[in-house]
């Protein structure tokens, strides 16, 4: 063929095209939301384990100061964290903080004139509320011991955590159910303790390698 002569119809002759690359998709770094659900819930814990422990005053004194904790710190603050574990695909801690998220929700609520819960029972026999109290305080338990269940290879400081929870929700239903001021104290006290865990685990939670020369050591379950 001569170098004159025309290739066939450029038309005709078919170009392969290459795909357009596969889009990448954006992913969100989301940041450790147990510190925060830890020391919510220890906070709340603790001032409301202070009142029922005696701690200046008498046990039997009311603990309303409480109230806004739980509305806003211990129950919004920790119904948030909950629903970011579930972002970062932690199941145990998303439904942990959830739950007593929504426990200090309805705890709080209780204590609202508004909502004229306790009130409701102004008519019945002497008591009642009380039982209804312990029913709903050992409901909580239950709640407590599967997450304890759940929590066997977590880490001890979990453990200890719901261990001390689980002993401080079945004390205040004993004394709920029998009006026991001794009883009180001591569940305030294990709550307390309880607080005292939660916060440890909470800074133990924000004490990383990029952010502290120093770790607290959780012990790890095998």
């Amino acid at each position: 063929m001569s170098t004159t002569e025309q290739p066939q119809d450029l038309e005709k002759v078919q170009v392969p095209q290459q795909a357009p690359p596969p889009a990448v998709a954006r992913r969100y770094v989301i940041a450790n939301p147990g510190p925060l659900g830890l020391s919510s819930f220890a906070l709340t814990t603790f001032v409301l384990s202070l009142h029922n422990g005696g701690a200046g005053f008498p046990a039997s004194s009311p603990s309303n100061v409480v109230v806004g904790l739980a509305f806003f710190y211990g129950g919004l603050v920790q119904l948030l964290a909950g629903m970011w574990e579930f972002a970062t695909g932690n199941t145990f801690g998303a439904t942990a903080f959830s739950s007593y998220g929504g426990f200090w929700l309805s705890y709080a609520l209780i204590f609202i004139p508004g909502a004229n819960i306790e009130g409701a029972y102004a008519d019945s026999e002497p008591d009642v509320f009380k039982r209804s109290m312990t029913i709903y305080l050992i409901s909580w338990a239950i709640v407590t011991a599967m997450l304890l269940i759940a929590s066997h290879r977590s880490s001890i400081g979990m453990v200890l955590l719901f261990f001390a929870l689980l002993v401080t929700f079945i004390l205040l239903a004993a004394a709920e159910y029998n009006s026991s001021i001794p009883t009180k104290v001591a569940a305030g006290s294990f709550g307390v303790i309880t607080s005292v865990i939660a916060w440890y685990n909470a800074l133990s939670g924000m004490l990383t390698k990029e952010s502290s020369y120093f770790l607290l050591p959780m012990g790890k379950l095998p």
